[in-house]
């Protein structure tokens, strides 16, 4: 694609399946009330196939366990970013970041600064520093309306109450926790299963919409403008947020006692006692 590279191959994605006939059971990092008839279809072929997820800390979810609040080593980091954001008003803030291995080109990264900096919204934009040198020459890091940072603690971020949408490549990671705290979103796939997982979002989950992009494979600045617009300032964001927290709550029934993925982790610890 013009305007991105990919840096993973599919043989290499495709490689890690190459031998999952011989394992004696299959957990899958997602709730069965989002993939009823594929999670059923899986099991004719793999008997064993489990729904475990969703797999995030419990303070984010069922807040079962308080002390469970992040993925290990990123407790570690200062999170500055939630500084900023405790002084923006509920739902005022875009927050934008695309995971930790696609990488966009300068003019798709150009077109995505200047739409931050034209719209009218707040915006925390994680750009990592190896992506810095395709940011607009003179692009500022830190203004009252925004801010660029290398890393921050996403499940914080999502969860924070001025955080109003969610601009995402639709990584499946970063698609679980947006789903599990209720934040609708903004889809720019890159590759792999991201196209599908913004197809689920959009049409199947109806939580988020995918912004177009042009001949060049480029979300243009004025077609991801219209999309804040319509989370942010249209009833279609309310339409959206709804949507997105009935999906949080399915989530959170998934993983609570009785649920169905707590199930499938009791049977499959229980295996080991037979």
């Amino acid at each position: 694609r013009a305007g991105r590279k990919a840096t993973i191959s599919a043989p290499f994605l495709l490689d890690q399946f190459s031998n999952i006939n011989k394992a004696d059971w299959i957990l899958c990092n997602t709730l069965y009330d989002m993939d009823k008839e594929i999670v059923d279809g899986f099991k004719e072929i793999w008997p064993k196939f489990r729904c475990i997820g969703p797999n995030i800390p419990s303070f984010f979810l069922d807040e079962q366990y308080e002390d469970d609040q992040d993925y290990g080593v990123t407790e570690l980091k200062r999170d500055e970013c939630i500084e900023w954001l405790d002084d923006k008003p509920k739902d005022s803030v875009v927050y934008v970041s695309f995971g930790s291995i696609a990488s966009f080109e300068k003019e798709q990264m150009e077109e995505i600064a200047c739409c931050l900096k034209e719209c009218s919204h707040y915006f925390l934009w994680v750009v990592r520093k190896s992506e810095e040198a395709n940011l607009p020459k003179g692009f500022e890091k830190k203004t009252e309306k925004g801010f660029v940072v290398t890393w921050c603690s996403q499940l914080k971020v999502l969860a924070h109450e001025a955080i109003g949408c969610f601009v995402t490549h639709c990584g499946w990671n970063s698609t679980l926790e947006t789903l599990c705290l209720g934040v609708p979103t903004i889809a720019i796939p890159f590759w792999s299963d991201q196209s599908t997982n913004a197809k689920l979002m959009e049409d199947v989950w109806k939580m988020g919409i995918r912004a177009p992009f042009d001949e060049k494979k480029v979300v243009r600045r004025e077609a991801l403008k219209h999309c804040i617009r319509e989370i942010m300032e249209n009833e279609k964001g309310n339409e959206l947020k709804n949507n997105a927290n009935q999906w949080r709550t399915l989530a959170v029934k998934a993983v609570k006692s009785g649920g169905s993925s707590h199930k499938s982790i009791l049977e499959f610890v229980n295996s080991f006692f037979h």
